[in-house]
């Protein structure tokens, strides 16, 4: 019975370090498996190239496409938009953005750029895909170019007692209630710009994205019909129902003035 005993003892002894072995085999194994993706992550520091985008699905781009909307740049920088080819003048026409307005493919990281100076012969015109970040890069180039060209030298320095005013004349004081609406993208500085310009004067702005949200762009469009308007650079700024096509802030200011005489339209 000893020896028996024994033998049985030794058994599970023997089962035991097979089991503790094959644990320590297992989270061996579990360990490896996780060690390289904590090793080898590497945080973005603003070096690395940006992903490349994904090709957008086709858009079949006529003369007579349903719910467009075209955005070109001009020699300013300054973009414009059109809701047919045959409105995109000449200067713009080698670059133009594409937008469904039922579709919210290409509203994102990737947009649909078109070439309007050429028709194929099944009557398309050519698209193609670019990351909103190269589009972005494009009318930013074209602004620092065109300022640079046209930049007026530095202003004199303020005499005595005087001040260089720094953003305009201020609002009028009876503007509290006054809402300000801005029509825009997230890409539009100058939507960027005149939202600034507003608040900077303590009046109050709401910035709606025509890109992100259809029934913006669908109001934006309403309102420019109403004021015989047609569609031109963004934003379209609406002061108290004073529609303005682009930001010019002497126009602002003068459309902030008559909205603080009760000024409606």
């Amino acid at each position: 019975m000893t020896r028996a005993g024994g033998v049985g003892h030794a058994r599970a002894g023997g089962v035991g370090h097979a089991r503790a072995r094959l644990a320590a085999a297992l989270l061996a194994l579990a360990a490896a498996a996780l060690a390289p993706a904590a090793c080898t992550e590497k945080r973005d520091d603003g070096t690395a190239p940006a992903p490349a985008v994904a090709e957008l699905p086709p858009l079949d781009l006529r003369d007579d496409t349903a719910n467009l909307m075209l955005t070109w740049i001009d020699e300013k920088g300054d973009t414009h938009v059109e809701l047919r080819p045959a409105d995109v003048p000449a200067e713009g026409r080698a670059l133009v953005r594409a937008m469904l307005s039922d579709r919210t493919e290409g509203t994102r990281d990737a947009f649909y750029v078109a070439d309007l100076t050429q028709k194929r012969p099944d009557g398309t015109y050519a698209v193609r895909t670019m990351a909103r970040r190269e589009w972005e890069s494009l009318l930013e180039k074209r602004r620092a170019e065109h300022i640079a060209k046209t930049a007026p030298p530095p202003p004199a320095a303020p005499g005595p007692g005087g001040s260089a005013g720094a953003g305009g004349p201020a609002a009028p004081s009876n503007l509290a209630g006054v809402t300000v609406i801005i029509y825009g993208a997230s890409w539009c500085k100058p939507c960027h710009q005149a939202a600034d310009y507003l608040r900077a004067k303590g009046v109050a702005a709401v910035v709606k994205d025509i890109e992100e949200d259809p029934a913006a762009a669908a109001e934006m469009q309403d309102k420019l019909a109403k004021s015989h308007q047609r569609g031109g650079s963004i934003p379209i700024i609406d002061v108290r129902g004073q529609i303005l096509v682009g930001f010019s802030p002497g126009a602002l200011d003068q459309a902030l003035a008559r909205a603080a005489r009760g000024t409606t339209l």
